[in-house]
């Protein structure tokens, strides 16, 4: 028998406040039909005063915890993907592990900026199937309309702010592709590559930062590192893509979504999209995409999914998991 990290609960939650492209126009030189030629993006979700990185986490993993039927005594470690916690420390993790009211366990954030979910993804399977816990939250939230410069057309209309969340259960499975649950990982990073997408501030500098990208650049690097991981991921778990029910990528931008999918093979009509509504939430948009694409019926127990993300860093990879 092999232990294996199911999924048996996912939630998300976005700020109340949406954003319509149409809001930009008239502040920067932009307009809709430039925004979502180049993106996809029709509206994204700022946060409002009040909300952090943190408070959003603890939404997104109640509602993951309610359709797991579970509560937070039942969790043993939260992972939280992030790139914009509320403070330099502590972690958000633990943040929301107090907000949950939860005594046990441990929490921690890990930060691969867009990539963050999958990195997530990865550690907790690591940690479930060698035995040092049974279940774990796994959660993607950020808040970039704080890192954002609204004087640069090319970042300031891509981001939103969310949160989404699934729970991992360690179960038995029989070691083959049939079982539910993560059946392959693969990462990856290239430091050598920082200056293509990188926020210029930090605790050094004693600056937050802005965003800062080489749109041209990352898009290139994103649609052949996508391929070529998911790939991977497929290969290692012994699978091909016409097994795949539904890819779940990051959602970045329409074009490199779609690029993507032609270099797998498969039709847009098998890829989840919601980053019409959502912008690029970053690390949230990996359990964005899942919780929301679960509620339109999309994703059904039992699918085979595959979904990949890259980021700053340059940092990138895939998961292939049975839902």
């Amino acid at each position: 028998m092999t232990i294996r990290a199911v999924v048996i609960g996912a939630g998300h939650y976005l700020p109340k406040r949406v954003v319509e492209n149409a809001e930009f126009e008239g502040k920067i030189d932009t307009d809709d039909e430039w925004i979502r030629s180049r993106s996809g993006i029709e509206r994204r979700h700022f946060v409002s005063e009040g909300e952090t990185t943190s408070t959003m986490a603890t939404a997104a993993a109640l509602a993951a915890l309610k359709d797991a039927g579970k509560t937070a005594a039942d969790v043993d470690a939260i992972i939280l993907a992030t790139s914009t916690a509320d403070l330099t420390f502590p972690s958000a993790a633990t943040m929301v592990q107090a907000q949950l009211g939860m005594e046990r366990g441990f929490a921690f954030d890990i930060q691969a900026v867009c990539a963050g979910f999958i990195f997530a993804l990865a550690n907790a399977n690591a940690l479930i199937a060698s035995g040092q816990v049974k279940r774990v939250l796994i959660i993607g939230a950020e808040t970039f309309s704080k890192i954002i410069d609204w004087t640069d057309r090319t970042t300031s209309v891509l981001f939103g702010d969310g949160a989404g969340a699934l729970l991992l259960e360690a179960q038995e499975g029989e070691g083959t592709s049939k079982d539910r649950g993560i059946l392959s990982t693969d990462l990856n990073s290239d430091g050598r590559l920082h200056d293509l997408l990188f926020a210029d501030g930090g605790v050094s500098t004693g600056t937050t930062g802005y965003v800062r990208m080489q749109g041209n650049q990352v898009f290139r690097h994103a649609v052949e590192k996508l391929a070529a991981t998911a790939t991977t991921a497929m290969e290692r778990a012994g699978i091909e893509s016409s097994d795949i029910d539904w890819i779940v990528p990051h959602q970045a931008n329409i074009r490199i979504i779609q690029g993507t999918a032609k270099k797998l093979n498969l039709p847009i009509e098998q890829v989840v999209v919601t980053v019409q509504d959502h912008g690029n939430t970053s690390a949230a948009s990996i359990p964005l995409a899942l919780s929301v694409g679960q509620e339109r019926g999309q994703i059904k127990k039992g699918d085979l999914l595959v979904t990949e993300a890259i980021g700053g860093g340059l940092a990138w990879g895939a998961v292939v998991l049975r839902w």
